[in-house]
C-alpha cells in the first residue's frame, strides 16, 4: 500500500474508529447482559429467530459512540462533517427511544408508527432544509448514468419534500429494515459507505463526506466482530436509524440520491418488498411473498441465514460497481 494512502485522513479514521469500536464492543455487551437489555423476536417469523430471543439489543451504540468521538474530534478540521453527524444523531436518538420503550418498558411496539414517523421526518426536513439553502450545497440533482458533472437544479420547493420523504425517511426506514438478519445491516452498510467514501475522494470539497463515510465504515466493520452470525448483539433501531442518517446524508450532500437508489439497492429492494406485501394484502388479500422484508421470505424458502448474508454482500457489491459505472466513475 502506498504510504501517503495509508497515512490519510480516510484511513487513520477508518482504523481508530474500528478500534475503539472493537474496545466498546468489549465493555458494552457485559452492561447490555447485566441490565437484561433482551432482543425480543416476532413469533409469526422464521423458526430459526427463536433463538435470538433475549441477544443483548441496543448495540448500536457500540459503534455509535466511537463515531461521534472520532467525528467531533476531526470536525475542528472539517467542520461541514457535524451536519451529517447531527442527522445521524437524530435519527439514532429516535430509535434509542424506540429500543428503550421495547427493552426497559418491556412494551414490544416501541413507539408508535406515527411518533417515529414524526421524529424522522423532523430530523429529514431539518437536514434537507440546510442542504436546500447551503450556499455551498444547493438543490442540484446528479443524474445516473451520465457523469458526475450531470447536474439538474430543481427548485427548493420540490427537492425539500421529494429529499425528506423518499430519501431521509424511506432509505433510513429501510436500513432499519435490512437489520433482521446477522451481519446484514452492518456489511451492507459498510460497502456502500466504503462507495461513497471512494467517490468522495474525487473531490475536495467532498473531503468531508470522505471522512464521514471512513468513520462510519471503520464503525460497521468493528461492530461486525460481535455481530456476525451467531451474533453477540444487535444494534437495534439505535444502529440501524443511525446508519440510515449516515449513508443518506452522504448522499444527498453529494447531490446523488439517485446513485443511493443504486449503491443502496439491497436497502431500496427490503423497502419496496414490504410496500408491495402490504399493499398486496390490503388490496387482494394475498401476499407476493412469505414474508417480509425480503430476506425473511429466503429464510422461510429454505436459505441459511448465513447464506442470505452473504448473497445480499455480494449484492450490494455489485450494486456498488453499477453505482461507480453509472457515475462514469474510473474505478480501475
Amino acid at each position: 500500500m502506498d504510504l501517503q494512502l495509508f497515512a490519510s485522513t480516510q484511513v487513520i479514521v477508518f482504523i481508530i474508529t474500528f478500534v475503539l469500536t472493537l474496545i466498546a464492543g468489549a465493555l458494552i455487551i457485559p452492561v447490555l447482559k447485566r441490565l437484561k437489555f433482551g432482543q425480543t423476536v416476532r413469533d409469526d417469523g422464521p423458526a430459526t429467530h427463536l433463538k435470538k430471543m433475549g441477544i443483548p439489543t441496543m448495540g448500536g451504540l457500540i459503534f455509535l459512540i466511537p463515531m461521534i468521538l472520532v467525528a467531533s474530534y476531526f470536525s475542528a478540521d472539517y467542520p461541514e462533517m457535524l451536519p451529517m453527524l447531527l442527522a445521524t444523531v437524530g435519527f439514532a436518538l429516535i430509535g434509542f427511544i424506540d429500543d428503550f420503550i421495547k427493552v426497559v418498558r418491556k412494551n414490544k411496539d416501541g413507539l408508535s408508527a406515527k411518533q417515529k414517523s414524526l421524529g424522522q421526518l423532523t430530523v429529514g426536513t431539518a437536514f434537507s432544509f440546510y442542504v436546500a439553502y447551503s450556499p455551498n450545497l444547493g438543490t442540484g440533482i446528479i443524474i445516473p448514468f451520465r457523469g458526475m458533472d450531470s447536474l439538474i437544479g430543481i427548485p427548493a420547493w420540490i427537492f425539500i419534500p421529494v429529499v425528506t420523504l423518499f430519501i431521509m425517511y424511506f432509505f433510513t426506514n429501510s436500513v432499519n429494515l435490512t437489520d433482521g438478519v446477522d451481519g446484514l445491516a452492518a456489511g451492507v452498510t459498510l460497502i456502500v459507505a466504503v462507495f461513497f467514501a471512494i467517490v468522495a475522494m474525487t473531490r475536495s470539497e467532498w473531503d468531508f463526506v470522505k471522512v464521514f463515510s471512513s468513520i462510519a465504515a471503520g464503525g460497521c466493520l468493528g461492530f461486525l466482530a460481535f455481530n456476525i452470525h451467531p451474533a453477540k448483539v444487535i444494534m437495534g433501531d439505535t444502529g440501524s436509524l443511525a446508519l440510515g442518517g449516515v449513508v443518506t446524508t452522504a448522499a444527498v450532500i453529494m447531490k446523488m440520491p439517485w446513485i443511493l437508489v443504486i449503491a443502496g439497492g439491497i436497502y431500496f429492494i427490503e423497502g419496496l418488498s414490504v410496500i408491495m406485501q402490504v399493499a398486496s394484502f390490503k388490496l387482494t388479500g394475498k401476499r407476493i411473498f412469505r414474508m417480509s422484508p425480503i430476506h425473511h421470505h429466503f429464510e422461510l424458502s429454505g436459505w441459511k441465514e448465513t447464506k442470505v448474508v452473504k448473497v445480499f454482500w455480494i449484492a450490494t457489491a455489485v450494486f456498488c460497481l453499477i453505482g461507480f459505472i453509472a457515475l462514469r466513475f474510473n474505478v480501475f
